[in-house]
């Protein structure tokens, strides 16, 4: 369960990444200006955020367990990357986001990276 919602366990290596924040936090601290980072899982159609940075926009926590939406869904869906602005949950950010494949290349999630703008 993520944020209340069902969703596949995303692994790196053995590490299950799903309600792990270390990645996302990382990224974060690293950039030291205020970049979010997210991982999705794949869940037949949708994309859950399992690992997020991203604030829910009522301030009460991490947005796990919402779905990507909007112009990135659809280039991921597509198997292609994004990189412009969009409405994360509301908030307009400048984003990046990449398909996330497994050994035998299946797509098993996607990666975001962005700022708020």
């Amino acid at each position: 369960m993520c944020g209340g919602k069902d969703a596949p366990a995303l692994h790196f290596g053995t590490t299950k990444i799903n309600n792990n924040f270390d990645i996302v936090d990382a990224v974060g601290s690293e950039d030291g200006k205020g970049m979010t980072a997210t991982l999705f899982a794949k869940d037949g159609g949708e994309y859950v955020r399992v690992s997020t940075s991203v604030p829910k926009p009522d301030g009460s926590g991490r947005a796990v367990g919402t779905v990507l939406a909007g112009p990135a869904l659809e280039a991921i869906k597509a198997g292609k990357s994004y990189y412009g602005e969009v409405p994360i949950l509301g908030t307009p950010y400048i984003t990046g986001y990449e398909p996330i494949k497994d050994s035998t290349g299946a797509e098993i999630g996607t990666y975001y990276v962005g700022y708020k703008k």
